[in-house]
């Protein structure tokens, strides 16, 4: 047997002004995802237990079987691992986003938050930025380490995790940066970095160049999702079989990586609506070769979602349908059985621009297997089938034994 995830994740929605009042899900012309849902099991799962924030950390741990509850310590620990970091027991890990403040004579703490990815910066033009950025602050205690595209980390030795409240940059898009400083005593000095690297970065070679072009600025450093060494358990011993992951995000590799699952290197993989579908759709099946079950995690319709982009979303939604689906169908053939699932991690509502913790619609189909599901899957057809599965890390051993 072998067995596919499929991760959209930040698929999940609310009802849309500019799609009619409907959801990208129920937009998108998704063939291959329907013909699924017309022969699985299909019903919602909550991803996020409650009382945790809805982070992509929290929702794929569950997802994949591990409880947040028992094996989450924190967001920027999971992709210092994919980073290649090896954490002390002392560290603390901090995400390091670059992200474009307004351009204004104002005071850092009046500044606005126009984009958390700077446009989506190019890897390669970042790992520069943080080269400085680490020549500034980086000692015995503070060091920083490039990572893909905007998302970075920052390493603390012997730090805390008492840093009042780090808020992630994609939840205050537009928005004055005032109120979303921590005022916590242990966070001054992050705070203090952020602030400087403002005039570090603003007039930097690469930002100049990037303005140039008609480019946001990644301009500042923004510091959040801190946490201490990864505890997660190995995927096997959890779940019984062997697995492998593929995604263009730290994090999600930085998971697969700490629970000692095969982690695939994907070129022209970005995480947002131009990422190499194919190629990730390939490595997926390469390592089904060797694995029983493979995740592939796509980060797009989540982008698009943070960034207010509902026709991007509708076809991201498309493009994994057209582009990627029909790969893995192709390539499963050759198997005697095999099941597929398919779902979010948690809604990235268009109409909030963030994460919720909503139950998010799943399907589950066997070969084997085939029944009677929904027409086409979408929020309100999974919510119809009565189907809810309330604990989200029994859902992987719910596909797998089941």
């Amino acid at each position: 047997m072998k067995y596919v995830v499929v991760l959209y994740d930040g698929m999940a929605d609310y009802p849309v002004p500019a799609l009619g009042g409907k959801t990208p899900m129920m937009v998108a012309d998704k063939p291959n995802l329907d013909y699924l849902a017309q022969r699985a099991e299909v019903g919602l799962v909550r991803t996020v237990p409650k009382g945790m924030k809805p982070g992509s950390d929290v929702a794929n741990m569950s997802v994949m079987g591990f409880d947040p509850a028992k094996y989450y310590t924190g967001r920027s620990p999971l992709e210092a691992a994919s980073i290649g970091i090896d954490m002390k027991p002392t560290d603390v890990s901090l995400r390091c986003n670059l992200v474009t403040l307004s351009e204004d004579d104002k005071p850092y703490e009046e500044k606005i938050m126009e984009d958390y990815c700077a446009d989506d910066i190019s890897s390669e033009e970042a790992a520069e930025l943080i080269k400085a950025i680490d020549k500034a602050f980086g000692n015995e205690i503070f060091r920083f380490y490039p990572g893909v595209s905007y998302r970075h980390c920052l390493i603390w030795n012997n730090g805390t995790t008492e840093l009042g409240t780090l808020t992630p940059p994609h939840d205050i898009t537009g928005r004055v940066i005032t109120e979303y400083l921590s005022t916590g005593e242990n966070a001054g000095v992050l705070i203090d970095m952020m602030k400087k690297s403002y005039d570090i970065l603003k007039d930097h070679p690469i930002n100049l160049a990037r303005k140039a072009r008609g480019k946001r600025p990644a301009n500042s450093i923004w510091l959040w999702g801190e946490g201490t060494r990864p505890a997660i358990g190995s995927f096997e011993e959890i779940n019984g079989i062997t697995g492998g992951v593929v995604s263009a995000v730290d994090l999600i590799k930085g998971i697969g990586g700490c629970a000692k699952m095969e982690v695939a290197e994907v070129e022209g993989a970005t995480g947002y609506i131009d990422t190499n579908f194919e190629g990730k759709a390939k490595a997926a099946l390469d390592i089904l070769e060797r694995n029983d079950l493979v995740y592939i995690h796509f980060e797009a319709t989540d982008e698009c979602g943070h960034r207010n982009e509902p026709e991007n979303k509708v076809k991201a939604i498309e493009i994994i349908d057209q582009r990627v689906l029909p790969i893995l169908f192709e390539g499963l053939k050759k198997y005697d059985d095999y099941k597929i699932m398919i779902l979010p991690d948690h809604p990235t509502p268009i109409v909030t621009r963030t994460h919720a913790s909503d139950p998010v619609p799943y399907l589950i189909y066997h070969k084997k297997k085939e029944i009677s599901g929904v027409k086409t899957i979408n929020e309100e057809t999974a919510e119809s089938t009565g189907i809810f599965i309330d604990f989200g890390p029994g859902i992987m051993k719910h596909f797998i034994n089941d």
